[in-house]
């Protein structure tokens, strides 16, 4: 099933009074014709229904209006695609569905012919009974799913800009109060949203959560070169240092170039902070799997062909003992 095919586009300027919000077919354009793949989804004007067959009802994701230049240069205003894979991956890996279902999460088979794409079992996405982090939420769409299908703590953060984080608590506020009366699947979900600008660690939220996180989500946030150093101290500061099995989990579309996003995962960079890459793959809009490539040629200079993909990625502290194996070395 294609990436795209759970969004419906909602007119938040019209019919609101009514309480029969209009289906906007100029704002589906991108579900409908597949050949160009639309993905950035909403705007001020419009919220966005996120359906899932697994969900009592769909999920009404707003989105924020910032009218400073800064905040807007940000693009936490728009549901990125890298943000619709995480959470499906997430519902895919806790409710345990089938490759080739009714979700991309569940995947849907390799274009690369003749290889085996190392991409880790479905059951490593399982959410239930994990304490979250969100970085650079947006909308916060994964970390909704996480708190929906039983997290037991999750805490959504942005760019601490007045607007985005007003607008992530209402996505949190609303969707939650309405899905989760005493819990989510029976369990009682602790959840936050804060603002954290990345590499901030001095701030009492940073104090206050250093290591207390065993699942950290980032979607879309690798945009920014200039950004990953700070985005790989952040990760490595919240996620957890006594749990062997503590992971982040890391999308990113080529949108704006695979030179601009690749070098977040430059694996000394990521040494000097304690992380390393566990598993590391691309899939398409559309489920399809391939290995990851530090180059692609032609294919990274056609942006409506890169922007069908997405890098995915597992990353974990560093194992003590493959720093004692190189010490012996």
């Amino acid at each position: 099933m294609a990436l795209t095919a759970r969004l419906s586009f909602i007119n938040t300027t019209e019919n609101e009074s009514s309480g029969d919000p209009e289906d906007l077919f100029a704002g589906s354009l991108g579900v409908i014709f597949t050949d160009d793949v639309t993905n950035q989804h909403g705007d001020a004007s419009t919220a966005l229904h996120y359906t899932s067959p697994h969900l009592s009802k769909p999920l009404r994701i707003e989105l924020s209006d910032p009218k400073i230049a800064e905040d807007r240069s940000l693009f936490s205003h728009f549901l990125w695609n890298a943000s619709l894979l995480l959470a499906d991956l997430i519902e895919a890996g806790t409710l345990g569905l089938a490759p080739g279902g009714d979700t991309t999460g569940a995947g849907a088979g390799t274009v690369d012919v003749g290889k085996r794409v190392s991409v880790p079992e479905l059951a490593d996405f399982d959410i239930r009974g994990r304490s979250t982090i969100e970085m650079g939420a947006g909308t916060g769409l994964p970390s909704l799913m996480a708190a929906l299908l039983g997290a037991k703590r999750v805490l959504v953060t942005d760019y601490p800009a007045p607007v985005v984080i007003e607008n992530l608590r209402k996505n949190v506020e609303l969707n939650l109060k309405d899905h989760q009366e005493g819990g989510a699947r029976g369990v009682e979900v602790e959840t936050g949203v804060e603002g954290h600008g990345w590499g901030e660690l001095e701030t009492p939220l940073a104090l206050e959560n250093k290591g207390a996180f065993d699942r950290v989500l980032c979607a879309d946030c690798l945009w920014m070169p200039e950004q990953h150093e700070n985005l790989r101290r952040s990760i490595a500061w919240f996620l957890s240092e006594d749990d062997p099995g503590a992971r982040a989990w890391v999308v990113g579309g080529y949108h704006t170039g695979r030179e601009k996003m690749r070098g977040f995962f430059d694996a000394e960079k990521l040494r000097e902070v304690g992380l390393e890459v566990e598993r590391l793959w691309e899939r398409d809009c559309d489920g399809n799997d391939r290995e990851w490539a530090w180059d692609r040629g032609a294919e990274d200079l056609d942006i409506t062909g890169r922007k069908r993909w997405l890098a995915v990625s597992v990353l974990r502290r560093i194992r003590k003992d493959a720093d004692d194996d190189k010490a012996e070395r």
